[in-house]
Parts: C-alpha cells; structure tokens; sequence
C-alpha cells in the first residue's frame, strides 16, 4: 500500500535532511543506521561517504521548507520498492531526487538515493550506479 502524499513528503525530506547532515558532518552512520537492513548488510557507511564526496560540505537543508514537486507518480515496483520521484525548486538551483524505500524492519527504509543539483554551487552527485543494486535485490519474501 502506498503513504499518503503527506507521509511521502515527510519521508523525503527526512531522507535528504539526513544526507544534508551527513555530508556536512562526514559522518555518516546515522545515514547508514536508517537504510534498510538489506543495504546495511551489504554496504558500510563509507560506501556513502565515497558515493556522495561531491557533497561534503554543501548545505542542501533549504528544502525544508519548499513543497516537493513530484516528476511522477508514487510506485511500488517488481521488487517491492516504493519509488518516489521530484525535485525541489531551490532557485537559482534545483535539486532532484530518486529515492526508493522497501519495507525493513517493519516500516519504509531508504535503499537507494540519487540527488542532483543543478545550479552554480553545486555539481551532479549521487551513489545510483552502486547503491542501486540494493533495492534490485532486495528479497520479497523480507516484506
């Protein structure tokens, strides 16, 4: 069953406030800590860190307080993952977001991000190419 448009909000912004923190931090363990079980398992918070370097440093925690703009509808796809897809109009950049959640531990957790931003500080970034190989994998029978 799909969140309600307002749980969804909540859930990518909770997802991007908390790659906000652990790119101006460095650390991220908490990051790591919230993804889902199936991701932890295979991957260690320095995979994070080394997937999203371009960011260190960059503030991108002005979306907390802009609508998101959804590309497309809400899905839950063949492997059980809830795919939520937009952006954030952070003028005179925007940032883009891909994020999948699968059900672990009993509630919706991260199992791949990919965040853009287009704009003058900051460059293309995100961890797809690697970190999407957890949400393809993740079993249906842990749902």
């Amino acid at each position: 069953m799909l969140p309600t448009p307002l749980i969804e909000e909540v859930m990518v912004k909770t997802s991007l406030l908390t790659f906000n923190d652990a790119n101006l931090t460095g650390n991220y363990d908490v990051m790591h800590a919230k993804m889902a079980k199936t991701f932890r398992d295979r991957f260690g918070a320095d995979t994070l860190r080394q997937a999203f370097k371009s960011f260190a440093g960059k503030h991108i925690d002005t979306i907390a307080a802009r609508p998101i703009v959804a590309t497309s509808e809400a899905r839950i796809n063949a492997n059980g993952a809830l795919m939520l897809r937009g952006y954030f109009d952070t003028t005179p950049s925007r940032l883009t977001y891909e994020l999948d959640y699968a059900i672990s531990e009993g509630e919706w957790k991260l199992v791949n991000i990919d965040v853009k931003v287009k704009g003058p500080s900051i460059s293309d970034a995100g961890g797809a190419g690697l970190l999407a190989n957890a949400a393809a994998e993740f079993p249906a029978a842990a749902r």
